[in-house]
Formats: C-alpha cells, sequence, structure tokens
C-alpha cells in the first residue's frame, strides 16, 4: 500500500458560522477560527475542514455560493482568509476548502445572466433548464432533497430549471464543457493561494441521465424518486478524472467526496489508485441506520450487529485498493454521543468509547468541532428556534400534510435534525459558552455550563485530552494507520470488537456500545507473546488477563499484541 500524508492525518471540521465570534455580531468568522488555532494545534489535529465561506445569500448556510471567489461578509475578507491560512500554516496544520459546484446560488451572477433569455445566451446552458409538460407541470416528478418539487418555474423564459435542494440552489449543466473550465479556473485560483484540498459537497451528483425521467413512487410520498438517475451518473467518472488532470493532479492536496447514495464497489471506482479520481468518500450507510419510511424523520431502533457490518463491508471492500474516510458526525449529522450512544450518565464514557472505535478503523478519521468536548444534540421547545432549512421544510411537507404529528415530528427533530451539530461551540461557562458577546444566530446549548472546552482542558482525564492521545498514538504506531482490519464476534450484539494486524504486531479493539457489562472473550485463533494497553476509557491493571474480560458501561480499550 503506498503511504501518503493524507492517509496518516487527522481532519477536524470546522462549521465556521457556529466556531468563533470574533466581532460580536452573533456569527462565527475567520478571526474567530484564528483566535483558536492554539486550540487546535494542542488538539493535535493536521487539517482543517473548512465548511463553506463564500460569498452566499444564505439561504442554505453558505452551501448556495453567490461568488466562489470572494468570502462571506458575515465570515470577513479574503484578507482575513489569508491571514487565517498563513497563521494556520505557521502551526502545521492544512485548510481543506469546501467545494459546492453541483449547484451555486440563484444570485450567482451565471444564473442571474442564465435566466434573461433563452435565445443566443451562453449561460444559459450553464444550468438544467426544461419546458414544462403539455399541462404547464413540471419536467418530470422529482422531489427536492429539502421539500417539494425539484424544479422552479422561470415567469420571464418560461421554463423551469432543476434544483435538487432548494429553489435557491439551480443545478449546474456539467454537460457543459464551458462550464466545467469555470470550475476548474476557480479551483486552481484557490490552490494557488495555498489552499491544501477539497472536501467536494455531493458531488456523484453532478452527471445526471439525459433524459431525466419520472422516479418510482414510493407510499406515503408526494413526490418521485429521482436519485438513481442523478446518483452516480453516466459521466461522472469521465468529469472526475477531467478535473484531476485539469487540477488535482497538479498539487499535493487531499481531496474526498460526500457521496450519498455510494456502494463500495463504486467507491473503488472513485478511490482506486489507478482511476486518478478522488482520494476518499464519505458515505452515508452508517449514518442512514434506523431509518424508517420518512427516512430520517422517522427514526427507529438499530443494531450493533448491523453497524458492524457495514464498517466491516467498508473496511474489507477497499483494503487493498481505495482509502475509507472515518466520522460520526458532521455538519448534517446529530451528534454523535446522542446519536450512537448515551449523553447522559455516561456521556464521558460514551465519547471516549466512541472516539476508540473509529480511530481505530484503517481510513482517515474526521473530528467535528465539539466532538473532541462531547457536546450533545439540543431539544429547542420551539420550532421557531431551529434555523435549518431542511428541518423547517420537513416540518411543513410532513406535518402539514398529516404523515406525522407535532409529537412525532419533535421527536424526530430532537434526534436527527442537522441543527444538532450547528448549535455554537462551547468554549466557557460564561454568557452563550464564550462563543459570542452578542446574540447567537442560533441558540446556544444550554448544558454549555457544564459542557465546554474550558472545564475540558482543566481536567486531564477528559474528553479531549483522550482525543489527543488517540491522535499522538496515530503518529507512534504505523499499525493504526496501515494495519489489516479484521472483524472478530460478528454477531455479538453489545461488544464491538476488531482486530488490525501488520507484520508480528496485532491491534485489539474492544468496545462495549451498551450501559450493560458483557464479558469479552479472546477467540482462539488470536495468538500472542506478549500484551500491552495502548488507551482505555477506565482505569484498567496493566497485567490485567485479556482472555475474558468484563467490560463496564461503554467501554473502550486497545491492546498492542506481540506475536
Amino acid at each position: 500500500m503506498e503511504k501518503t500524508w493524507w492517509k496518516e492525518a487527522v481532519v477536524y471540521q470546522v462549521y465556521p458560522r457556529s466556531f468563533m465570534d470574533s466581532n460580536g455580531d452573533g456569527i462565527g468568522d475567520l478571526r474567530g477560527i484564528t483566535s483558536k488555532l492554539d486550540y487546535l494545534k494542542e488538539l493535535g489535529i493536521d487539517v482543517i475542514w473548512l465548511s463553506p465561506v463564500y460569498q452566499s445569500p444564505n439561504d442554505d448556510n453558505g452551501y448556495d455560493i453567490s461568488d466562489y471567489q470572494d468570502i462571506m461578509k458575515e465570515f470577513g475578507t479574503l484578507d482575513d482568509f489569508a491571514e487565517m491560512l498563513t497563521e494556520a500554516h505557521k502551526r502545521g496544520i492544512k485548510i481543506m476548502m469546501d467545494l459546492v459546484v453541483n449547484h451555486t446560488s440563484d444570485e450567482h451572477i451565471w444564473f442571474i445572466k442564465s435566466r434573461e433569455s433563452k435565445e443566443n445566451n451562453p449561460y444559459r446552458d450553464y444550468y438544467i433548464w426544461r419546458p414544462g409538460k403539455v399541462n404547464g407541470e413540471p419536467p418530470n416528478n422529482w422531489g427536492s432533497a429539502f421539500g417539494g418539487s425539484a424544479w422552479e418555474y422561470d415567469e420571464k423564459t418560461g421554463e423551469y430549471y432543476l434544483h435538487l435542494f432548494s429553489k435557491k440552489q439551480p443545478d449546474l449543466n456539467w454537460e457543459n464543457p464551458v462550464l466545467r473550465q469555470e470550475i476548474y479556473k476557480m479551483m486552481r485560483w484557490w490552490l494557488d493561494k495555498g489552499v491544501d484540498g477539497f472536501r467536494m459537497d455531493v458531488i456523484n451528483f453532478i452527471s445526471k441521465v439525459e433524459r431525466l425521467p419520472n422516479g418510482e413512487m414510493k407510499p406515503g410520498h408526494k413526490y418521485g424518486d429521482g436519485s438513481p438517475y442523478y446518483m452516480n451518473g453516466p459521466k461522472i467518472h469521465d468529469y472526475l478524472q477531467e478535473m484531476n488532470r485539469e487540477v488535482l493532479s497538479k498539487y499535493d492536496i487531499i481531496t474526498v467526496g460526500e457521496m450519498p447514495g455510494v456502494d463500495v464497489e463504486e467507491a473503488k471506482l472513485y478511490t482506486g489508485e489507478s482511476q486518478n479520481e478522488l482520494q476518499m468518500v464519505f458515505h452515508f450507510k452508517h449514518v442512514g441506520l434506523g431509518d424508517g419510511i420518512y427516512g430520517k424523520w422517522s427514526p427507529g431502533e438499530w443494531k450493533l450487529t448491523d453497524l458492524k457490518k457495514i464498517f466491516a463491508h467498508w473496511q474489507y471492500g477497499l483494503a487493498d485498493d481505495g482509502w475509507n474516510s472515518l466520522y460520526w458526525s458532521n455538519h448534517d449529522q446529530p451528534r454523535a454521543v446522542s446519536r450512537f450512544g448515551n449523553d447522559k450518565e455516561y456521556r464521558v464514557e460514551t465519547a471516549k468509547m466512541l472516539a476508540t472505535c473509529l480511530h481505530l478503523h484503517q481510513g482517515t478519521p474526521y473530528i467535528y468541532q465539539g466532538e473532541e468536548i462531547g457536546m450533545t444534540n439540543v431539544q429547542f421547545q420551539n420550532l421557531d428556534d431551529y434555523r435549518d432549512i431542511e428541518t423547517l421544510n420537513a416540518y411543513r411537507d410532513l406535518v402539514d400534510s398529516g404523515n406525522l404529528s407535532h409529537e412525532e415530528m419533535m421527536a424526530a427533530i430532537y434526534q436527527r435534525s442537522r441543527d444538532n451539530a450547528r448549535t455554537p461551540m462551547q468554549w466557557s461557562n460564561e454568557a452563550n459558552g464564550g462563543f459570542t458577546t452578542g446574540t447567537p444566530w442560533i441558540q446556544v446549548n444550554p448544558n454549555y455550563k457544564e459542557i465546554n472546552v474550558e472545564e475540558v482542558l482543566n481536567d486531564h482525564n477528559s474528553i479531549f485530552y483522550y482525543y489527543k492521545k488517540l491522535i499522538q498514538l496515530r503518529k507512534e504506531h504505523e499499525i493504526i494507520v496501515y494495519g489489516l482490519y479484521d472483524l472478530i464476534l460478528d454477531d455479538h450484539e453489545q461488544i464491538y470488537a476488531f482486530t488490525r494486524t501488520l507484520d508480528d504486531e496485532i491491534l485489539l479493539i474492544i468496545c462495549n456500545f451498551t450501559s450493560d457489562t458483557p464479558v469479552f472473550e479472546l477467540p482462539n485463533n488470536i495468538t500472542y507473546e506478549k500484551h500491552s494497553l495502548l488507551i482505555s476509557n477506565y482505569d484498567v491493571k496493566e497485567d490485567e488477563i485479556i482472555q475474558s474480560i468484563i467490560l463496564r458501561p461503554y467501554e473502550a480499550r486497545v491492546y498492542l499484541l506481540k506475536k
């Protein structure tokens, strides 16, 4: 296996709007990020993935871009960006930008010009325009990811444009080679400024099936499922190979593609070393566990064996070619400790266990801001306190239609809304968690007085220092990065245990995903001469026999075995 810096790195995602506010307007900004770089240096991370900071009217919190080569006014200026980049590089931290090129804002100059006229308009073909049906209905039955139709009628030109997300996020037409060159030119502009890579938003949506056929109608849904016709489309590999040829291959950078609906076989095509496309993909199989008839808005129970099957499938599938990205949470997912564990009496133990489990898999780990202090989901009492367009539209669609009651929908929002991840970073027990001196754009989680950075930095047994140790271990033990994965105790519903093997070393990872006290039994086929404890989230006696261990609630242990 080829060794590279980005396989050995740990990435930390910053959601700028909620990270740190430097000027008291209630909105996080670039100077706020710069002011906290020493904190991230102390944690030990290598790369910051920066959620979008481009100019945007903010219909979808920056994922609707009106100018790719300027900074959102609320976040600062290009000079502020340059200072942040310089200061990060001084500390050995790289910056990975969020590249959003499936769609733009409807306030982007390209779209403004695109809708001016149908004839003799070079910008018309930058987007996906279609006439309506004979009866005036949209060109097909696709639904938008944010509710409603995926088509919006434009009075001026009498045609519809496609928007897989908000109507203020028209989809770009990647069939147009001129548009593609515009995008590559913009990417080079940022890379020449010194940025170190791209996380690519829904990048596997950029190729659509030419005819744009109707999607399947599923029970309880008003619109058809168009995803088979825009996910992993017919020209996706052509486009990504062209992007690699024209831009990516010319720089020593990190790339990861967000790819809903991707499976292992497709991921090999995207990330295989001979494919010349991307280095990693984000898949969504594990975060979709428990989804019901209305997806995440009707969440149900999930089983540990299902989680293990998903992780093992990806670990084995990309073991020889390609590379895994490892994550529990991000700006689109609820807080890991609330989603996969116990965020009440065992919050600290859970957070450490989940970190252990994730970071000991093969792949590049991603930490979402606040994960390293054990931030939890939030429960706002009023719908008006939520800001996320997806959450608000889903409430309207599912409650107004009678599919879910207000109580059912609020329970789902508490579990799965994207705003769970977007409450401000909790820096201290001061007002607003030390995030801002003003009024925050979204309320701070009320538990900030107990859960905050100041608190964890003063406690050397905290979640923060546990993360720091995990990151240090990654630098010290090559087996954590390059060791081969093997699942053990496949059918156990409480314990997730696996090994990593490299040369004459074996890592044994044991994680209890419950508040019970199950017994771990070491399989007979794992033999060794001596063992040492690398890390654990409870006190463990050094000479404890590991053949049979009574695990405490949410306990995690990692042993290094020498053959």
